[in-house]
Order: C-alpha cells, then sequence, then structure tokens
C-alpha cells in the first residue's frame, strides 16, 4: 500500500480518483460500504480508489481530553485497508488550523489536488470543514459544479443494530466479542509490537510474547483463548490482558502478553494481531508460582478447547 503523507499528494495518484473519506475508527461494515462504493467507481472508470482518513482522531483536537478510546492505531488501520485490497490511503495531519479550514476550501482542495477527482464516498451523515457545517447536500452541490460524483451511504445496520464505532466500543468494553464481530464485519483484533519482558512465563514454562498494545479499547482484564498472526502466519494460543497481580510487586501498568501453543522462536520487535476469541477466566492472584503454573495449564487446555470449537466455522487469523 502506498501512503501519502497530506491531501497535497494525490496528485501522485493515477485518476480519476474515488475518495472514500472519514475517520474509519475500527472500520466496520458501515465504513466497508463507504470503501467499497469506491472500490466500485474506480473498477468501473479504470481509476483509483483512495481512503483518505485523519490523524489523530479529530475529536481529539476539537474536544482535548474527551475523545473516544480508538479500536485501531492509524497503523492498525492502514492493515486492516490494505486486507480490504485498498492499494492507496491518505493520513492527513488533524490539527487545529486543519479543523478550521471552511468547508468549500476543503472540497476545492480535492478537487486541486486529484488529477481528475471522479468520485467521493462518505457516509450519508458525515459532517466537515469549520464547525461541522459541511454535510452530504453541500458536498453533492459542489460535485455538480466541479464535476465529480458524490455517493452518501446510509446507516447499516446488523440485526436492526446501527453499526457505529461507539456500539463496538461499548461491546469490546463488555467483552462481547460476538456482538463485535458482527458489527465490525470481521474479527476484534488488538495490534502490538513484541517487546522483551521480564521472562518469567519462560521460568515457569509458558513463554509469552509481550505486546506494547496500541489499542485503546480493551475488554476487560483477564485470560483469553486467542490466534496471533505475526509475519503473516497464524498462531493459536493463550494471552493475558491485566496487570499480573501475581508477579508484580510494584505499581503495575496494563499488559497484553500472549503464549502462542507449539511454538518456539524469537519474536521481538515483530508485530504481532491478536483476535480475542473468548474469556477464560477472569484475573486473579494467585499464591505463589507453583499455583499460577498449575492453573495455566489448566487455562492452556480451556483454550484449546475453545479455539478448536471456535474455529470449526470460522477461520484463523
Amino acid at each position: 500500500m502506498k501512503v501519502l503523507k497530506c491531501i497535497g499528494d494525490l496528485g501522485s495518484v493515477s485518476g480519476p480518483v474515488a475518495l472514500a473519506i472519514g475517520v474509519f475508527d475500527g472500520v466496520h461494515r458501515g465504513h466497508q460500504e463507504v470503501i467499497r462504493s469506491a472500490q466500485e467507481f474506480a473498477a468501473q472508470h479504470s481509476g483509483t480508489a483512495v481512503v483518505l482518513t485523519f490523524d489523530p482522531h479529530p475529536l481529539n483536537v476539537l474536544r482535548p481530553g474527551k475523545g473516544p478510546r480508538l479500536l485501531c492505531s492509524s497503523r492498525h488501520k492502514l492493515m486492516i485497508l490494505q486486507d480490504l485490497g485498498i492499494t492507496h490511503a491518505v493520513v492527513q495531519p488533524f490539527d487545529e488550523n486543519f479543523a478550521g479550514t471552511r468547508a468549500l476550501d476543503f472540497i476545492q482542495s480535492l478537487s486541486d489536488a486529484c488529477k481528475p477527482l471522479g468520485f467521493i464516498s462518505v457516509g450519508y451523515s458525515w459532517r466537515f470543514g469549520q464547525s461541522g457545517a459541511g454535510d452530504i447536500h453541500l458536498l453533492m452541490d459542489a460535485g455538480h459544479q466541479m464535476g465529480f460524483g458524490v455517493y452518501g451511504v446510509p446507516s447499516v445496520q446488523v440485526d436492526g443494530l446501527p453499526v457505529s464505532s461507539t456500539a463496538i466500543r461499548e461491546a469490546v468494553k463488555v467483552g462481547d466479542f460476538s456482538l463485535a464481530r458482527a458489527l465490525l464485519g470481521r474479527d476484534y483484533t488488538v495490534l502490538g509490537r513484541i517487546v522483551e519482558g521480564r521472562k518469567l512465563g519462560r521460568q515457569i514454562g509458558f513463554p509469552t510474547a509481550n505486546l506494547d498494545i496500541e489499542t485503546e479499547q480493551l475488554p476487560p482484564p483477564g485470560v483469553y483463548a486467542v490466534t496471533a498472526r505475526v509475519n503473516g502466519a497464524a498462531h493459536r494460543g493463550v494471552a493475558n490482558l491485566g496487570f499480573r497481580p501475581t508477579l508484580e510487586e510494584k505499581e503495575a501498568r496494563l499488559k497484553l502478553e500472549v503464549h502462542l501453543f507449539d511454538f518456539a522462536g524469537d519474536l521481538y520487535g515483530q508485530d504481532a494481531e491478536v483476535t480475542l476469541i473468548k474469556q477464560v477466566r477472569a484475573e486473579r492472584k494467585f499464591n505463589g508460582l507453583e499455583e499460577l503454573k498449575s492453573q495455566i495449564t489448566l487455562d492452556c487446555a480451556e483454550a484449546r478447547r475453545i479455539l478448536n470449537e471456535f474455529l470449526l466455522t470460522s477461520p484463523i487469523r
């Protein structure tokens, strides 16, 4: 995937350019419809579909300290978009200066940058520009005048529930992965880079990959049956998301550590995309390492059972 740093870089993309515009946190079913519309236009007109997104999340700039916990970082988002077949994306920096751009000036900047701009796809209720003055009607009027098509994708629903990043965050927050999966249209995953830890898991016979987590919205602390994608390879395993009360003597921070079944090797510095399938148990403190080791043995057996059952009907990631 070619990642462009700002709207001005769109001039390097072969036109007509079909833009899918949005924050796309989570890249859920609704976002996928916006993206699919741009891909269809590009395919029909021998053009290029480009996703235009923003970093950081606009609400973190417009309402400092009150922005949402993100379902995926920009880096994770780009990985998911690539899985959807996107070959070009723009990650436009969003700051106070950009937030002050008037809606018509924003549209004009897109038209000026693309060679040419053929199509824009957005969510029907999407607002943009200074003070959110721009909407789908303004965008359609501008498209008529400037010569590009516009499609506002209506709200997508699953079993009567509108798909939204907010609804997915709430599902993840309580550990309802089934609902999160239904709204996302894919597995809920956590991305992190594998970093060196204290190697305590190795000492008790269960080596773990410690992740520097990029995802902000996480489920409750606990032990989970998981799959993990590392270097394009899929693995099964068990993970602990929590504060390790048995091992940590000082004030601890939330960590995700994954024990991969039937694997031996050095993964330091690699990215791991972890799918949390189902909670095995809540996190709790044990009376020493031997009791912890015995419980981990039971956790591994239960995680294997869960994964065998789950993966009968769902492909491993």
